[in-house]
């Protein structure tokens, strides 16, 4: 049976996609090369053209698209009916998307409703020997799962990282309109309002260039004899605030306060890197006061260059899980980085 190809995106009230949404779009035109098919793209969103046009060059065959205020804001009833109406406006065998909350949320709904299967968090997707292949991480990202599935349709979420962002210039662009059920019932979810911290208050950055991770060392006694966690939590802030970057954690910097122990204000267990936290995938990271032990190090896999500054030159980092491993004072050294910042 020859398969056809339909990536699904939304787009949100500001008419901008999502950096793993281009990414999807990479990977969706390797596949479709490789498998010697079409694609069609399928947008919903309130004013998905500034989105389209983007998307203009990709080389689908089709755009799609479900417009209106309706679809504006993420809401389970009438993502899943946008969908599902592209889905069958474009009669395809697979249908992708990229690994959103909003597309992870509604994709298992869709696929009942069209009589399919659904697959989230696809690290990869390829074709070997004929077959079509995806690749999921279990267990923590210890275990490597390869899928392959005969039934059809098949809804598939790509995971950043599965393909290389794909970047073209903006063009004109022929949409075909797909009509969604919109009504009462799928409107009893009211939009109210986004409760956000402020800029210089959010830490949790997974756009971002550099994961900065700090560790327990940050809030022990220094050289001095004496704990500094309030001028560590300044230096720290003050690192994030001028470089951009996502804050992590050890879980034993971030369990210090169930312990009663000095903890950071700024850190919390949503910011957890590890075993039993995120596997963030930050093109570079940098580690601080922290061992290197493995169950931390796991949740570092997809980190693309690694560096950390510790004063024990024995530590794991040194053990071929860094790139580089500066030993020196986390204290000295992230204060002269913020001056240089300066």
């Amino acid at each position: 049976m020859a398969e056809k190809l339909l990536l699904i995106i939304p787009v949100e009230a500001d008419g901008s996609m999502p950096k793993v949404a281009w990414e999807t779009v990479g990977a969706v035109r390797s596949l479709a090369e490789a498998m010697q098919c079409s694609f069609d793209v399928g947008l919903w969103g309130q004013d998905v053209l500034p989105a389209a046009r983007a998307l203009a060059r990709c080389g689908a065959a089709r755009f799609l698209a479900v417009q209106g205020d309706d679809f504006a804001q993420a809401r389970y009833a009438t993502d899943a009916a946008a969908s599902e109406a592209l889905a069958r406006a474009s009669q395809a065998t697979m249908i992708l998307a990229p690994s959103t909350s909003r597309t992870n949320r509604i994709i298992g709904g869709v696929a009942y409703r069209l009589g399919g299967r659904a697959d989230t968090h696809a690290a990869s997707i390829q074709l070997v020997d004929g077959r079509l292949q995806l690749t999921r991480w279990y267990y923590r990202q210890r275990i490597m799962v390869v899928l392959e599935r005969e039934h059809r349709p098949w809804l598939i979420a790509l995971e950043q990282g599965a393909g290389a962002p794909w970047a073209g210039e903006p063009a004109d662009v022929t949409l075909e309109w797909v009509t969604a059920a919109a009504g009462d019932t799928e409107r009893r979810t009211q939009f109210e309002a986004i409760q956000q911290p402020p800029a210089d208050q959010q830490t949790i950055r997974p756009d971002a260039e550099l994961l900065f991770v700090a560790g327990a060392g940050w809030t022990k006694k220094q050289r001095d004899g004496q704990v500094h966690v309030e001028e560590a939590d300044q230096i720290i802030r003050e690192f994030l605030r001028k470089s951009g970057a996502s804050l992590g954690g050890t879980k034993s910097i971030v369990d210090q306060a169930g312990e009663g122990g000095a903890v950071l204000s700024c850190m919390s267990h949503m910011n957890q890197v590890g075993q039993t936290g995120s596997t963030p995938r930050h093109p570079k990271g940098l580690a601080t006061c922290c061992h290197g032990e493995e169950p931390h190090v796991v949740g570092w896999r997809f980190i693309n260059e690694r560096r950390a500054v510790n004063l024990d030159p024995n530590c794991g980092w040194a053990h071929g899980k860094a790139d580089v491993l500066y030993v020196a004072d986390a204290f000295e050294v992230m204060r002269k980085v913020n001056e240089l910042l300066s």
